[in-house]
């Protein structure tokens, strides 16, 4: 799934001593072979993303930002991207530039919570590996016997992250997982995990930030009645959502520039050809923002279904007001109008497609 750029600044701070304040996270590191002048630090500020360029002078470096509370911080290395916790305190990142996947983060609580959150997960991800190796290279069967084995323990991982929220309702990396999932996740999941929160961690920036998530997840929830938009086809002659009232109507988010959506298309095409004549169809809202490059896709990939779009990228204004923040993604309505699934692929939605019609 391709995930929506965040907008980033760039900021040239050169290397200091300062001290951490009460409402200030300073990092200093200490990588041993480490030749790349500058480094990339990116967090969230508000609704926006900053980048902050610093400078490196014998694998050693600086930076600081106020930080009110924990959150993400991400650093830029040119050939790997190292992602923790920071808060306002000071904080070391040690280690070698021939294994930056295993550098030592020290001074954060919460990241050091988040590591051993990670070794809780550790005999899940030690099945994942060899499922995600061998992803695409069986037949049919052997994929779809893949994907739910991939789903398992995907939702074991929900469970444990479920209960750990609940164990530690006051946790900033708590409060992490629910904007995580957050994201990606369907309303009422995360409205579930949000309110295993404590009053104060849902005070929080990142707390108050998942609220209004929940705003427009809610939006796409089960039983709503989805919006009856409209936007041009391929000819530019506007198509109203409502035009299709009385049919299943799958609803599907991609662009011409997606790699996972191109690759998904030929299963909702065997999806549009098995079940038209029973009352389905599909609908192509693309986030492209060229014109010539969305007809394209729609010809090489052999979609007849109907097409539209607004052309403007990621504003297309159906994704946002469902708040979408990757793609592929997309949307089951029923004859009545109302959303009675959301996010099907691959086997899921031959499954689920299966169940409405038989077959």
């Amino acid at each position: 799934m391709l995930s929506k750029a965040k907008h980033i600044l760039f900021v040239l701070l050169p290397v200091s001593s300062l001290g951490a304040s009460a409402q200030q996270a300073v990092v200093s590191g200490n990588i041993t072979g480490l030749q790349e002048p500058t480094v990339l630090f990116s967090h969230a500020t508000g609704d926006s993303a900053i980048t902050d360029t610093v400078v490196v002078t014998n694998g050693t470096f600086t930076w600081s930002a106020p930080m009110p509370g924990p959150q993400k911080v991400y650093v830029l290395f040119s050939t790997r991207m190292v992602e923790f916790f920071a808060e306002p305190t000071n904080i070391q990142i040690t280690g070698n530039a021939d294994s930056l996947g295993s550098v030592k983060i020290s001074g954060s609580k919460t990241q050091d919570e988040a590591e051993a959150f990670e070794r809780l997960l550790k005999d899940i991800s030690d099945q994942e590996m060899p499922l995600y190796h061998s992803w695409g290279k069986g037949s049919k069967v052997e994929q779809v016997a893949l994907e739910a084995k991939l789903d398992a323990l995907r939702e074991q991982r929900r469970r444990r992250a479920n209960q750990y929220i609940a164990a530690h309702p006051k946790s900033a990396f708590s409060v992490s997982l629910v904007s995580d999932r957050a994201m990606m996740g369907e309303y009422d999941d995360v409205k579930n995990i949000y309110n295993l929160l404590d009053p104060s961690a849902q005070q929080t920036v990142t707390g108050k930030q998942v609220a209004s998530r929940l705003n427009v997840l809610k939006r796409s929830a089960t039983g709503e009645r989805m919006l009856n938009f409209t936007q041009n086809n391929v000819e530019g002659q506007p198509v109203r959502f409502a035009d299709f009232n009385g049919k299943y109507v799958f609803v599907d988010f991609w662009a011409s520039w997606c790699g996972p959506c191109r690759a998904e298309n030929p299963n909702v095409l065997q999806a549009y050809n098995k079940y038209k004549d029973k009352n389905f169809t599909v609908i192509g809202v693309s986030l492209d923002d060229n014109g010539d490059k969305w007809k394209k896709a729609i010809k090489d990939d052999n979609m007849p279904w109907t097409q539209v779009s607004d052309l403007k990228g990621w504003k297309n204004e159906v994704s946002t007001y469902y708040g979408i923040m990757g793609i592929p993604s997309s949307l089951l309505i029923d004859p009545q109008g109302k959303i009675v699934a959301r996010n099907l692929r691959g086997a899921a939605l031959n499954q689920k497609l299966a169940e409405l019609f038989g077959g």
